[in-house]
């Protein structure tokens, strides 16, 4: 994929490749097309599912798109656990390396409770992240007192239209009721892994290097560094042991980014 020639008004889901990671050799090998990828802009995207995702509750999918290569990985933590992240490529590197590494830039919507079921479930230290969520606020000229949520950002931001906007909608609402279900006790879903689980993680991690291209053009350097301090506090916060990752305050912006005059005006709405 050809950041510079990146059409943000037309994305093909049809034309992204897509691989289940389940066994210790599909990961070395997965690990070996990781080698040497082009760090400016991102190569990795990543989003992550489970049931009830955080400390308390599951990590069952890593979804990482691999922007250079078009293609979608969804590695299988149900069924690999551990070996998901100490598996070994021939040059030695392990995910874990790579999701620890200070100089590989992983690009996440919302990195808190992603970094606090990686922490809490196989003690990963997330390091070099990029949360869009924050850049998208960033670039606001409105109020940023309050985040937006990825379906929201990616309806406002156009870059799905016609077929594949429906798709994705429909993809979305069907999705959403499997892990409802997975919620409710159904935990075969993860067992069964059928197409509609595969294609639900697939589809919002591939929009991500759209929407990370689209906030990025519109970033300061003032504002580019204020995201990557956010970013770290929220790696940092969500390892804490007093992490809470549900409830209102997780909707809230960062507290110096809206002004008390800001904070005065949505008070009296």
């Amino acid at each position: 994929m050809d950041f510079n020639l990146l059409d943000l008004t037309d994305i093909d889901f049809s034309q992204i490749g897509t691989a289940v990671i389940d066994t210790a050799p599909l990961m070395a090998e997965f690990l070996d097309t990781l080698v040497d990828l082009p760090t400016s802009p991102p190569s990795l995207y990543l989003d992550l599912e489970g049931i009830n995702l955080g400390r308390k509750g599951t990590l069952a999918i890593v979804q990482v798109f691999v922007a250079p290569r078009n293609r979608a990985y969804l590695i299988d933590v149900h069924v690999l656990g551990e070996k998901a992240f100490s598996t070994k490529g021939s040059n030695g590197e392990t995910f874990r390396g790579i999701l620890e590494s200070k100089f590989i830039p992983k690009v996440f919507f919302d990195v808190r409770n992603d970094s606090d079921a990686l922490y809490s479930h196989f003690q990963v230290r997330l390091s070099c992240v990029v949360d869009v969520q924050l850049m998208e606020l960033a670039t606001r000229d409105s109020s940023k007192k309050r985040v937006r949520g990825l379906a929201t950002c990616i309806l406002n931001s156009g870059i799905l239209r016609g077929f594949n906007k429906m798709q994705w909608e429909m993809i979305k609402k069907d999705g959403k009721e499997h892990f409802t279900s997975a919620e409710k006790g159904n935990r075969e879903v993860w067992n069964e892994r059928p197409q509609l689980i595969v294609d639900y993680s697939v589809q919002d991690v591939t929009v991500l290097p759209w929407l990370w291209v689209l906030y990025d053009k519109g970033l300061s350097e003032e504002w580019r560094g204020k995201v990557e301090e956010e970013t770290v506090k929220r790696v940092k916060e969500s390892q804490s042991v007093d992490y809470v990752g549900e409830g209102n305050h997780k909707t809230l912006g960062p507290d110096s980014w809206s002004d008390r005059e800001e904070e005065q005006t949505y008070l009296n709405e």
